[in-house]
């Protein structure tokens, strides 16, 4: 465990530069999250706190969060269990998320973690590039999931999924599961059993691409906040010579900051196509006039 703790140590600092003096750790009590919590308190004994959400969705998530909750005991690390009281009953996986995400981030304040650490690795990274190209999404979809986005940190994007279940193998630790998984009404689920039944598609280099497109997408918008302060002035944009993606952030950016809803993707192309032949449209409540400098300002109220 020493050669596997050290690995994790290395992984988490290269993210947060050092460990932070308190490290909250998420545990659903799958595979993955236990290997998290088995990692975190090998590579930094004393330093960890648990959490799991019981979302109570299922008549098993309270002995799946009392089994964590044993299992911390037995770790020495300190645990708690945070209800979601969920009541939703259209798209249940995206609310639980938010919930999930809410609770987790609300309990690391409180008990003063330097960070929340999450369980998603390399194989999720490879999920979720494939859900996000076949719903045709864009570069910042295509990043994949985070490594950083804080308070959360997520330092097993480098492991595989078959490396976390044999650590808590090794430990002699049941695992629990949870049957979402492998429901194929979800659309995760349904991409996990397409790469298992295609050994050629491997996740390493799918999760290399996720990678190379975060790096990306960082570079864009780093080069759109320099902008912003070069092109935009008084809410209005000097659009010469950018390329089209640069463009597009920073109107959406303006879009946002007049406080207009956020718009389709759609929506948005066509308004940069009003915009780049001198036209005037309004979107989002706004009112966006072309021309040298496109120029945006709050639409005025609808006549009755």
């Amino acid at each position: 465990m020493e050669e596997l703790a050290a690995r994790f140590r290395a992984d988490l600092e290269a993210l947060t530069g050092a460990a932070p003096a308190r490290l909250g750790v998420a545990v659903s009590g799958g595979p993955d999250s236990l290997a998290l919590l088995l990692l975190a308190h090998a590579a930094y004994p004393g330093r960890v706190h648990a959490a799991t959400v019981d979302h109570g969705l299922r008549a098993e998530s309270a002995a799946e969060a009392a089994f964590v909750a044993g299992l911390c005991g037995e770790l020495g690390v300190p645990h708690a269990t945070l209800a979601a009281n969920m009541t939703d009953k259209v798209n249940v996986q995206a609310a639980a998320r938010a919930r999930r995400y809410a609770l987790l981030g609300r309990w690391a304040g409180e008990v003063e973690a330097g960070c929340l650490l999450t369980a998603h690795h390399l194989d999720d990274q490879a999920e979720t590039l494939v859900m996000r190209l076949l719903r045709g999404s864009g570069l910042a979809g295509l990043s994949g999931v985070r490594a950083v986005n804080p308070p959360v940190v997520r330092p097993l994007l480098g492991w595989r999924r078959d490396e976390l279940a044999a650590i808590v193998r090794a430990a002699g630790v049941g695992p629990v599961a949870d049957p979402s998984n492998a429901d194929e009404r979800f659309d995760r689920a349904r991409i996990r059993r397409r790469l298992a039944e295609a050994p050629w598609l491997d996740p390493v280099p799918l999760a290399r691409s996720a990678a190379a497109l975060a790096a990306a997408e960082v570079a864009l918008e780093w080069s759109v906040e320099r902008l912003w302060h070069e092109r935009v002035d008084v809410l209005t944009l000097d659009p010469a010579g950018l390329p089209a993606e640069l463009r597009r952030r920073l109107v959406l950016r303006l879009l946002a900051a007049i406080g207009g809803p956020a718009p389709r993707g759609e929506e948005v192309g066509r308004l940069l196509a009003t915009l780049d032949g001198g036209g005037t449209a309004t979107l989002a409540g706004v009112k966006c006039v072309g021309g040298k400098r496109w120029r945006f300002a709050p639409a005025p109220p609808r006549r009755r």
